[in-house]
């Protein structure tokens, strides 16, 4: 990608700093509100998400995170000539897509707002040839680390107490076993180790937003994150479906099935649809697992970084050991602001004060999410991302999911039952 001219600061540390700089905007009271984009009819559509008020929320979410694009871009060198044109249209086409994702049929499948950002994405790209210029100032990466940074302010350490032991025994246990059961399958199928990474990550913590970290602290293809988060998204929708169904066949109690459905389910509003159906116990329990799960993302996400860059390191050094120098600098820093944002708002930041602002910086975290998924399907070719030649991938997520569906199974009964 080119530049009018050199870098200011490097991206890694770019990004920690814009994260953490709309984080302590928001503590120091400049709050922007969340838009809403639920609604159930077109008059609805029309009297509440298209109205003046809220599209004018909209308009103040727009202005924040087109000056923390501007700002990035200048740090990184970029043209900001092309930026003040493809911006905006990204935001407009992100917004439709969130819209898209606020309708009540569709929330009921719990489709998260960047399967529809990629597919309008992919959709323009495929139907009208984009000039270079244009595709030179698409930032997915600056945009999935900003919100990943602000990520960490949603893991809150705290929900482990929360959980209980029972709850955090059974995260550990899910989440080591089937990632490494995920990543020996991978291994043995030779998918090759970026997608085997995330794809893991994906089937054993919570799905997309672990898919996303996994990818940030890999420096992975775009393409092949955008196909494990699909694949996450399409199981999700069967399995909080038929899971309730299937543990009233068994006869499981409440706690055994809540348990079932928080640790096996990848994405968390799925988990919650999900465990509605089965009743009040079910639905505390399965959210309380998935939050053990959620906890366990900043150590994993840190734990996948050291190991990935100390092995890329060491092939990069031909084999020699690669000095500690050499891991600083290919190590992800958005780790460190990941990690910085969860360990404030856990135990520094008053709950009164989290609690009045991660509403405002959860809709942001999803905005720059959904913004990087329209990002790269404007930049993907609709072959690359659904035609595969090698449907290793494919084998290896279902296996590892039936993988875990069975394995939490046998945990939830053990202690919950």
């Amino acid at each position: 990608m080119s530049s009018s001219k050199s870098k200011i600061i490097s991206e890694d540390w770019v990004v920690v700093i814009l994260g953490l700089a709309l984080i302590f905007t928001a503590l120091f009271g400049i709050i922007v509100p969340s838009p809403s984009f639920l609604w159930t009819s077109a008059a609805e559509l029309s009297a509440k998400v298209l109205s003046p008020d809220n599209l004018l929320i909209a308009g103040e979410q727009f202005l924040l995170v087109f000056a923390t694009a501007l700002i990035g871009a200048f740090l990184l060198g970029k043209r900001l000539k092309s930026l003040l044109v493809v911006f905006p249209l990204i935001f407009v086409l992100t917004i439709c897509a969130l819209i898209l994702a606020g309708n009540s049929t569709l929330q009921e499948y719990n489709l998260e707002a960047v399967i529809f950002s990629l597919g309008i994405g992919l959709l323009i790209s495929n139907i009208f040839k984009l000039p270079s210029w244009f595709k030179e100032a698409l930032s997915t990466e600056l945009y999935v680390k900003i919100g990943l940074v602000l990520l960490g302010t949603t893991v809150i350490f705290g929900d482990i107490l929360k959980a209980g032991s029972l709850g955090l025994i059974q995260a550990l246990v899910v989440v080591l076993s089937v990632w490494y059961f995920a990543f020996w399958l991978c291994k043995k199928l030779k998918v090759d180790q970026e997608m085997a990474m995330m794809l893991s990550s994906a089937v054993s913590i919570c799905g997309v937003s672990a898919a996303i970290a996994t990818s940030g602290a890999i420096k992975g293809d775009p393409k092949k994150l955008s196909y494990v988060v699909s694949l996450v998204l399409i199981t999700a929708i069967p399995m909080m479906i038929f899971m309730p169904y299937l543990a009233a066949w068994m006869d499981l109690s409440q706690e055994v099935t809540g348990a079932w459905l928080g640790g096996s389910i990848d994405t968390t509003g799925a988990v919650v649809a999900s465990g509605s159906l089965v009743g009040e116990e079910a639905l505390k329990i399965s959210t309380i697992v998935k939050f053990s799960q959620n906890v366990l993302l900043g150590i994993a996400a840190f734990a996948i970084s050291i190991y990935w860059t100390y092995s890329h390191s060491k092939s990069a050094a031909h084999a020699e050991k690669p000095t500690l120098k050499v891991i600083w600098q290919r190590f992800p820093k958005f780790v460190i602001g990941f990690i910085f944002a969860s360990l404030l708002f856990s135990f520094v930041i008053n709950p009164d004060q989290v609690n009045s602002v991660k509403g405002e910086l959860k809709s942001i975290q999803g905005l720059w999410f959904a913004l990087a998924f329209t990002s790269i399907g404007l930049e993907t070719n609709f072959k690359e991302l659904f035609i595969h030649n090698n449907k290793k991938p494919l084998y290896a997520f279902l296996i590892a999911q039936t993988f875990n569906i069975v394995l939490t199974l046998l945990i939830a009964k053990l202690l919950f039952g």
